[in-house]
This record gives structure tokens, C-alpha cells and sequence, in this order.
């Protein structure tokens, strides 16, 4: 981070739309955006006009219902976008936009790709590729077709995507790590007993933490002896979980813990000896693609044990570098992690393959070359030097 020069600009702040009269919204908030709205329009009068047309239109287009209320959230995106395009265009330089997550964020980098003429492409991760109320009819399709390019984390992603719309757009980078900082400290893992399990990510029901818990429950009958270390965002299922861990009479076997900066972390993983993550997908859609918190543990050279769900089976093989057991099942979870914690070898074993598996398809430095060549190369179309229809064609 410390090695990037570019300016960081923030967007005037807005109230939240939820809940209010879309013309009083826009008495609140609007002169802290006409300005660079009015240089906009100045600049690119008809471009101007017809993204606001366009994000008027959206409004009505993808209403939840055919007879629900107007759909606020493309003006407030439109207001964005404005200002966004207001400030590249006034640095002359900026060649290319690109947008993480493929709900909101890009319909703001859509907007500002029409406003300026400067193209687009986006970064699609987990719920916003698969909760359709974020994407409603067919705007995740559309958003793909005026994309320069669509990158994801997931084989499973790049699957669903390019059944949306152009296959060759899609491209599968995963999430790099740096192997260098999360790496194993062996001497502090062994110093510490009973066998410690991990879990990390927000406390939502996703991630499975309350199969986990069951789990531990399970252990706790059989006379296993471990501790259960869950360090976390809150999120809104951390006060069902506190009173799950009180009524499985776990007060002893598991910890609870808040958020943890990357810093704090890591030593928590170095002293851990197994790492589990069952995660699931819920009813709506949501669910994981590759957890950064599982490459992290794997980095580190715990054994992990986690589900096959999304794009988990990408990063973990059952059995060589990890344990996968179904998703919603404690009683496979409570036997997975007894075979860990009873056998020092295996764990040993999985978590030296997972270290190995992390180098030799997730570091950072590789990754980041894969996407940085989707940008330079929309770059060189941009300024004449290459065939748009070449961009399809580089391997990621």
C-alpha cells in the first residue's frame, strides 16, 4: 500500500435513501453533487442526458414488483456516478474504471463509464452474483455485455456468469495472499494443549458457526478435550450463538472473541492447530466463494476442515490438503475434527499441503499479474495499440 502514489478521493457524503421521499432525498442531498454535476453536463451535455434518462428508466424497469414503488437506489447511484466521472475526466489521465462487487458498485461504474466515455469492467464475489434482488431481470446480464471485462474468484462463479451472458468476458483470478507474512510458526503451535480450533469470519449464519458449535458440543460428550477459539465481526447471529455456547454448556471448551485486525490475527492462527469453516449456502442465495480467512489458515499450515460448497472445493481437495464434510452437518464435522485432534500426523500432514497448495495457486504476486494484464491491455485498446477482440483471449 505504501507504494501506491495515486490521489484517494471520497464522494460527498449522503443521508441513507431507505425509507424517504425521493424528492426531499434529493432536496437534502443534491448541492453537494450539482456542482460536479454541472461541470458534467457542460463537458458532455448529451452523454449527460441520456445516463439520466437511462437511470430514470432503471427505476421503473427493476421495481420489485410490477406494481411495487419506484426504485430509489439508481438516482442516488446516478449522483455517484456523476461525480465520478466529473473528477477522471478533470485528471485527464484515468483510462480505465473498475468496480468490486457486481450489485451497486457497478451500476455506479456503468453510469460513470456512460457519462465520461471512459470503459468499465468489475470484480464479482459471492451474494452479489447470486442474490437476484441485488441484480434484478436481466441487469447482471446487461452490466456484462457493457463491460470491458468481468473478473471473478471462483470456477464456480465464472460458471454461473458466463451462463448470464458472454462467456470469453469472464475471467477466473482468485483472491492472492501474501505468503510471506501468513506463514506457520511451528514452535508456537506445538507449545500449546489442549488442540486449539479456529474459526474466523463475521458472525453470520452463512459461515456455519452454530453447526460448529453443535459440533463441539459433540466432542465435549464423546470426552475430547480441545478448545474452540471463534474471532469475529458481529454480525446478527453473535447473541444466537452466545446463547447456543450457554445452552450446549460450552463455557468452557469455546471462546467467543470480536474482530481482530490482520496483525492480532496472525499469531491466533500460528498458535491454532486445526482451522474449521462450515460454511452454506442459505435459502436466499448467499454463500461464501473462496474464504480469505481459509487461505489465510491454510498459509499458516493448519489443517482446515470446511464444506464443498461455491468455490471452496477449488482451494481445498478432501482428503489431501483439508477435510470437506456436507454443509448443515454437525455430527460429520464432530467426526472430522476428532480424527484432527487424535491424530497429530495427519494434522501435521494437511496442514504441510496446504501451505504448499496456497504457494502454488494463491500468492498475491501472481494473481495481481493476471489482472494487472486485463488492465494494461484495456489500456492499449483504449489508446489504439491492440485488437479489442484480443482481451477475450488472455489466459488468467
Amino acid at each position: 500500500m505504501a507504494d501506491i502514489s495515486a490521489p484517494l478521493c471520497y464522494l460527498p457524503a449522503m443521508t441513507s435513501l431507505s425509507g424517504t421521499f425521493l424528492p426531499l432525498w434529493l432536496w437534502r442531498n443534491l448541492p453537494a453533487y450539482a456542482p460536479l454535476h454541472t461541470a458534467l453536463f457542460r463537458r458532455r451535455p448529451g452523454a449527460y442526458l441520456g445516463t439520466l434518462v437511462r437511470a430514470a428508466w432503471m427505476g421503473i424497469r427493476y421495481r420489485k414488483h410490477a406494481w411495487g414503488g419506484y426504485r430509489k437506489v439508481f438516482i442516488k447511484e446516478f449522483l455517484q456516478a456523476g461525480a465520478i466521472a466529473e473528477q477522471v475526466m478533470r485528471r485527464q489521465h484515468v483510462g480505465h474504471l473498475h468496480a468490486h462487487f457486481c450489485h451497486g458498485a457497478t451500476t455506479v461504474a456503468l453510469f460513470a463509464s456512460r457519462l465520461s466515455g471512459i470503459p468499465f469492467s468489475f470484480t464479482a464475489h459471492a451474494k452479489d452474483i447470486y442474490q437476484k434482488t441485488l441484480n434484478p431481470g436481466d441487469l447482471l446480464q446487461r452490466k456484462i455485455d457493457q463491460a470491458r471485462f468481468v473478473t471473478t474468484c471462483t470456477g464456480a462463479n465464472h460458471e454461473h456468469l458466463s451462463a448470464c451472458a458472454h462467456e470469453s468476458k469472464v475471467h477466473t483470478i482468485y483472491h492472492g495472499l501474501d505468503v510471506d507474512r501468513f506463514r506457520p510458526d511451528p514452535g508456537a503451535r506445538d507449545a500449546e494443549t489442549p488442540v486449539r480450533i479456529l474459526a474466523v469470519g463475521r458472525y453470520v449464519e452463512k459461515k456455519g458457526f452454530h453447526i460448529l458449535l453443535e459440533a463441539c458440543e459433540q466432542l465435549r460428550r464423546k470426552g475430547v478435550a480441545f478448545h474452540c477459539h471463534l474471532v469475529g465481526e458481529h454480525g446478527d447471529q453473535y447473541a444466537r450463538l452466545q446463547t447456543l455456547v450457554e445452552r450446549l454448556g460450552l463455557g468452557g471448551q469455546v471462546t467467543l472473541d470480536g474482530a481482530r485486525t490482520h496483525e492480532a490475527l496472525l499469531p491466533i492462527y500460528q498458535r491454532s492447530h486445526i482451522f474449521a469453516l462450515p460454511c452454506q449456502v442459505l435459502e436466499n442465495g448467499d454463500r461464501d466463494g473462496i474464504p480469505n480467512v481459509l487461505m489465510e489458515a491454510m498459509a499458516c499450515g493448519l489443517a482446515v476442515v470446511s464444506t464443498p460448497i461455491s468455490g471452496i472445493p477449488e482451494l481445498v481437495t478432501d482428503g489431501e490438503d483439508g477435510l470437506l464434510t456436507p454443509q448443515k452437518n454437525s455430527t460429520a464435522l464432530c467426526n472430522a475434527l476428532e480424527r484432527l485432534i487424535r491424530d497429530r500426523e495427519e494434522r501435521r500432514r494437511l496442514g504441510d499441503n496446504a501451505r504448499r497448495t496456497i504457494l502454488r495457486a494463491f500468492d498475491a504476486r501472481a494473481t495481481n499479474r493476471q489482472l494487472k494484464r486485463l488492465f494494461d491491455a484495456c489500456l492499449e485498446q483504449r489508446q489504439g495499440t491492440r485488437d479489442p477482440a484480443k482481451i477475450s483471449e488472455i489466459r488468467t
